[in-house]
């Protein structure tokens, strides 16, 4: 397997996007292939080509002066990197509305639009985004999961030869990102401080998001933990599922789940080399849980908009809910080869008005528990678990 297999669907769709949009940007983690998979899209582009690695002391220096270097251009243009430049995206806006239109630009970043805010004000209506995530199971084959589960998802971390290997590849990725990537964000926080707070979501990993609790383990505000947190969401390493908020008669909980996006790295963090060391550790339930559910939603082709967790303070819970439209799906994750209906989940689905609940467990099998709830087997997810339409 290489960087580029299991990235055929991507190329065809960012070859879509390219047709109707003048910009468009790819963005994602750092090292999940983003320069790879714009380099086979330039590599089988029909016309004029020009790449930019803004990384580059010689390639930022023939960008010092944008409208000149850029204006003359036809073709692709690709500027990787483009955190490095947000002054480029005036520049961008400019020349995307050029008639005719005989210029593309693929843009890719490794900062959310939430934190390129200038993408969004200078490029209104001209730019459409694509998030490249970490390897999935129809990435790499469903009888492959114990594998892309204890790695991660990261193609150079998957892809090594061994565990070991596979662990300091991530070790070396979490220092790189904390050491040199945020600080090219402008981020002045230290990077054994934010070592520390990430480690420590790791452990929260799964869990309601306490903002106090760790204010406190830290000697700081609740508003300066919620800043970290949000910076970690905007660069890809934490993902936050919001909590399900419709009256339902019931005191419900308010606080989101906090998750590391990527198994692998949340691994790293806790320091989990081997499947064996993974199976002895209290977050063995969770880790499974997150990458499950992260699965699910691949899966599912959900907005993570329409995604939610809900529970109770009586201690009813879903882990997974998913609204589209008038459909509401249930999903549950369960480390065991054996699941059963809990009360739980007869609670949810009666005031959560669900039209199933899906049960992914470890087993091999996928059978019905009742009428509405059915135990999916993992391994069969991407053939059992259905698109949304």
């Amino acid at each position: 397997m290489t960087l580029m297999e299991g990235r055929s669907t991507e190329v065809a769709h960012l070859r879509t996007l390219l047709a109707e949009y003048p910009i468009v940007a790819l963005i994602g983690p750092r090292q999940v292939g983003k320069t790879t998979l714009a380099r086979s899209i330039a590599s089988s582009w029909r016309g004029p080509v020009a790449f930019f690695d803004l990384e580059r002391p010689a390639d930022l220096a023939r960008v010092s002066d944008p409208s000149t270097t850029l204006e003359p251009l036809r073709g692709l243009v690709v500027l990787d990197e483009i955190q490095r430049r947000p002054d480029l995206f005036p520049v961008l806006r400019v020349l995307a509305d050029r008639r005719p239109r005989r210029t593309r630009f693929l843009i890719l970043g490794s900062a959310s639009p939430a934190l390129l805010q200038q993408s969004s004000e200078s490029l209104a209506g001209r730019i459409a985004y694509r998030e490249l995530d970490v390897f999935g199971l129809e990435d790499v084959g469903a009888e492959r999961w114990r594998r892309l589960w204890l790695r991660g998802g990261f193609p150079r971390a998957y892809l090594a030869r061994n565990d070991g290997q596979s662990f300091e590849w991530r070790e070396n990725l979490i220092r790189t990102y904390l050491e040199r990537d945020l600080p090219q964000l402008g981020v002045t926080l230290a990077a054994s401080t934010l070592e520390r707070f990430w480690s420590m979501l790791a452990h929260y990993h799964g869990q309601t998001w306490n903002s106090s609790e760790l204010a406190r383990s830290f000697g700081v505000s609740d508003k300066t933990i919620r800043s970290w947190l949000e910076l970690l969401q905007d660069t890809f390493m934490v993902k936050l599922l919001r909590p399900w908020s419709e009256n339902a008669g019931k005191r419900l909980i308010k606080a989101p789940k906090v998750y590391v996006r990527d198994s692998g790295l949340l691994h790293a963090l806790l320091r989990l080399e081997q499947s064996a060391a993974l199976a002895r550790h209290p977050k063995l339930g969770a880790s499974f849980e997150g990458f499950a559910l992260f699965e699910v939603v691949r899966r599912l082709r959900a907005n993570w908009r329409d995604c939610y967790f809900w529970g109770t303070h009586q201690g009813a819970e879903l882990d997974l809910l998913v609204v589209r439209g008038k459909r509401r799906l249930g999903f549950e994750f369960k480390h065991t080869s054996a699941p059963a209906v809990t009360k739980s989940m007869t609670i949810a689905l009666e005031d959560l008005r669900l039209d199933r609940i899906d049960v992914v467990h470890l087993g091999r099998e996928t059978y019905p528990l009742t009428r509405q709830i059915r135990a999916v087997a993992f391994e069969r997810a991407t053939k059992d678990i259905e698109p949304l339409r």
